[in-house]
């Protein structure tokens, strides 16, 4: 893929979704989704995912967080190894690190902070053009 195919809402989303604006950055994605009925579809539906699993850690809420993280999975998963300039086992692993406590937490309300170093981040390969 040629850099420059990236999508502008894409990319807005990828850079909120780096800055830790996991809400405004599943919103960018939505938008991109509500006009995407290709074969693409699904994949921006499991980066909003992964972005209000995010979210929803962040703010604490991690019964909703851990729900959301394996629709997440579930939707990227037929996208691996790699889609639009995403390495999608790498986010696959960097999201399954940060959500380790949430994975494997038993407790109905549990009370798990995010670990800030372990949030992941998305870089593509092809980086977008200047």
């Amino acid at each position: 893929m040629d850099s420059a195919e990236y999508d502008p809402l894409y990319l807005k989303g990828i850079e909120l979704f780096n800055a830790c604006e996991f809400f405004e950055s599943h919103e960018a994605w939505e938008e991109l989704w509500q006009e995407h009925f290709g074969p693409d579809r699904k994949f921006y539906q499991g980066l909003i995912q992964a972005a209000v699993a995010l979210h929803h850690f962040c703010n604490g809420n991690i019964r909703g967080a851990k729900k959301v993280y394996y629709g997440s999975c579930g939707y990227l998963e037929p996208y691996r190894p790699k889609h639009l300039g995403l390495d999608l086992d790498k986010f696959y692993a960097d999201m399954k690190t940060c959500f380790t406590a949430v994975i494997e937490s038993t407790e109905d309300f549990p009370q798990i902070e995010i670990v800030a170093d372990t949030i992941p981040e998305i870089h593509l390969d092809p980086p977008p053009a200047e």
